[in-house]
């Protein structure tokens, strides 16, 4: 409409050119007047830009103006040509502030599990025992980068059982799906109530037990406890009922701990043998690489906690961890670990270990595995 009122007022002089002039000339004006309305850099695309929403309404720019905010219209706001109509809708496509419209077709993850994960209740659990090594082994596996472990005690199925799975889930890190969750908690081995209520939230959780020499563990807790409470009796007057005929107290805790194969019978009436993986205390200090690579098949992690990251510590007669990248010095346990043990007369050792004997004979057999405490 533009060019036909133009060459109404250029009558005079257009009667003058010729007809191919004419017509080049009313191109030409058509050209400029198209350039004038639409500037290139509003239909100019990226190669390969899926935006075939966006050029339909471009090229119907006589009919609609474009949008304020130059965002891309939906197809079924458009009205398409009948060639236009065949091609598939391009519904996936999102309205963008810019013209370019990227094309995302997996949803994005919330941020919060992408970023941090969940709290999920654990796959697997160190239940025991108490001084046989379960921090040492808790903090070796660590290491691994799909396991993430709560550093406390939880105390949950022996303490708290009443405050909630809930509660309990709360106290777990932040893990994403391909991780392991695990907590350690050593009393829960010789708990009664413990096999049954973790069986009631999982029949599938994994069971960690480290173990140790019982009259070895019975000083260590003896030798720990008095480091707290400097006025008790001593380990004979505790461990013995009547020391000269070898009576054994088995009432004290320290002492009743290394009944393992008693405690053990309690467990299997939940779990099946196979879901409880033993570690020695022993083997951990001597070789601490080749128990946690047991520990990763148990779990079916793949074997990253190598050799490489562990060195013996002579001073405190334990193996500590390297120096991690990120930090400035090696990776002790504390204090309380590794701690020089309360001298005990010998004659109270052997009656201890001619007390022990059976059990662990049976725990032997019950576990198909000799760790040579005799």
């Amino acid at each position: 409409m533009a060019c036909v009122l133009l060459f109404s007022r250029l009558l005079p002089f257009s009667h003058r050119l010729t007809r191919t002039s004419i017509c080049l000339l009313s191109l030409l004006l058509s050209y400029l007047c198209y350039c004038a309305l639409f500037p290139a850099d509003t239909i100019m695309q990226k190669s390969g830009d899926p935006t075939p929403s966006c050029q339909r309404v471009l090229a119907d720019g006589a009919k609609r103006r474009l949008q304020k905010s130059l965002s891309c219209v939906s197809p079924s706001d458009a009205r398409p040509s009948g060639a236009e109509a065949s091609r598939p809708r391009a519904d996936q496509v999102r309205p963008s502030s810019a013209l370019h419209v990227v094309r995302n077709d997996t949803p994005s993850p919330p941020m919060s599990n992408l970023k941090f994960g969940n709290k999920k209740l654990p796959n697997a659990i160190i239940v025991g025992v108490k001084k046989g090594g379960t921090r040492a082994v808790l903090e070796f596996i660590r290491i691994h980068p799909d396991v993430r472990a709560a550093g406390t005690e939880t105390h949950f199925f022996d303490r708290n059982y009443d405050r909630g799975l809930e509660w309990y889930r709360g106290l777990m890190p932040r893990t994403l799906e391909s991780q392991i969750t695990m907590e350690k908690t050593p009393s829960y081995f010789v708990t009664k109530e413990t096999p049954h209520r973790i069986s009631a939230m999982s029949q599938n959780t994994k069971l960690i037990v480290v173990v140790r020499d019982p009259v070895t563990r019975a000083i260590s807790d003896y030798t720990q406890t008095l480091s707290k409470t400097p006025d008790l009796p001593s380990f004979q007057e505790l461990a013995f009922r009547n020391q000269c005929l070898g009576i054994v107290d088995t009432s004290w805790n320290a002492i009743r701990i290394g009944l393992y194969a008693l405690h053990l019978e309690n467990w299997l009436r939940y779990f099946p043998l196979a879901q409880i993986h033993f570690v020695s205390g022993e083997r951990l200090i001597t070789d601490p690489a080749g128990e946690l690579a047991r520990v990763q098949d148990f779990l079916g992690l793949k074997r990253i906690v190598t050799d490489k990251h562990f060195y013996f510590n002579r001073t405190k007669g334990f193996p500590c961890l390297k120096k991690p990248e990120s930090s400035g010095s090696p990776r002790c346990l504390g204090k309380s670990k590794g701690r020089t043990h309360v001298q005990i007369d010998r004659d109270a050792i052997e009656q201890l270990r001619d007390f022990y004997r059976p059990y662990n004979v049976k725990f032997y057999e019950m576990v198909g595995h000799d760790f040579k405490w005799d």
